[in-house]
């Protein structure tokens, strides 16, 4: 086991990012403040799994089991939780736009929570469409205790999905049908192939990262906006599909009864640059949990 730790530039919450819930997390709020993850490191060719602990400080404390580097794991956790970028830039933003600073005012110490890679987003795209969320997260979690590989973390058991080359070696699975497998396996090689670095698809433009991930079969307009914009770190990637983003933002702006329309929030959202995923991910999350706003 190994251990670092990590130390945020701006007050954040890792209670908050526990009680997240994203992809296959179904999160809930842990008023200990921990945070278990095992995932498939970066470079593919392992997992790893982390025991996350807050300090009084803030400072957050890491444990980590399995083989992969550490630095590349604490590089790859950092940017799960979004930490791997200023956040006196992000307060900026609220500071600019009052809506935006109120509902960070409700929300202290928000950060989006990522899923673990490009890669696993896109695997949990093909194993949840067309399924509720609960089925989804109960199939990716047994085929990651049956092929990926198992850790206690923290004293508990949990379970990393598994890398691209034990994906290719499923042929049959309870709950996937040949299609959805052949889909899978056509993410372990887009995976193999480069076409799901998080550092090379975060580095495109927004729309031509959609583009590139919906040539992988199976990944659509929806799915593929969940990878770009919830898996590659980008924080000022905007979409248009996110459910109840329109409607949220007419309420918080108090711009009438009906959702933004894409032009006028693309017009308000120029406030938010350079974090407008942050920002929409930010109303989303407000928007769900009921809060109000007195600006503008």
């Amino acid at each position: 086991m190994t251990t670092f730790t990590i130390t945020p530039d701006t007050p954040f919450c890792l209670a908050a990012a526990a009680g997240f819930g994203f992809g296959p997390k179904l999160g809930s709020p842990d008023p200990a403040a921990e945070l278990r993850l095992a995932f498939v490191s970066d470079d593919l060719r392992g997992q790893a799994a982390v025991h996350l602990t807050q300090c009084g400080d803030g400072t957050l404390a890491a444990s980590v089991v399995g083989g992969a580097d550490p630095e590349q794991v604490k590089r790859q956790v950092c940017r799960i939780l979004c930490l791997d970028h200023p956040g006196t830039q992000w307060l900026a933003v609220g500071q600019r736009d009052p809506v935006i600073g109120e509902l960070q005012e409700a929300h202290p110490g928000f950060r989006p929570v990522l899923f673990h890679s490009p890669y696993e987003a896109a695997a949990w795209s093909i194993i949840a469409a067309r399924r509720r969320r609960s089925q989804a997260v109960a199939i990716r979690t047994r085929l990651a205790e049956a092929f990926g590989r198992g850790f206690v973390a923290g004293g508990e058991p949990i379970a990393a999905f598994p890398t691209p080359e034990q994906l290719l070696a499923v042929q049959e699975f309870r709950g996937l049908d040949p299609t959805r497998i052949g889909r899978l396996h056509g993410v372990a090689r887009a995976a193999l192939d480069g076409a799901l670095d998080p550092q090379r698809l975060a580095a495109l433009d927004a729309a031509e990262a959609f583009k590139e991930v919906q040539k992988i079969p199976g990944i659509g307009p929806t799915y593929g906006t969940l990878i770009v914009v919830r898996a590659t770190g980008a924080t000022d990637a905007l979409t248009f599909n996110e459910p109840r983003l329109g409607s949220y933002a007419a309420r918080f702006y108090n711009t009438g009864p009906e959702p933004l329309a894409a032009p006028q929030l693309e017009a308000i959202a120029e406030r938010w640059r350079p974090f407008r995923t942050w920002a929409a991910v930010l109303i989303r999350v407000a928007g769900d949990s009921g809060v109000k706003v007195t600006q503008p």
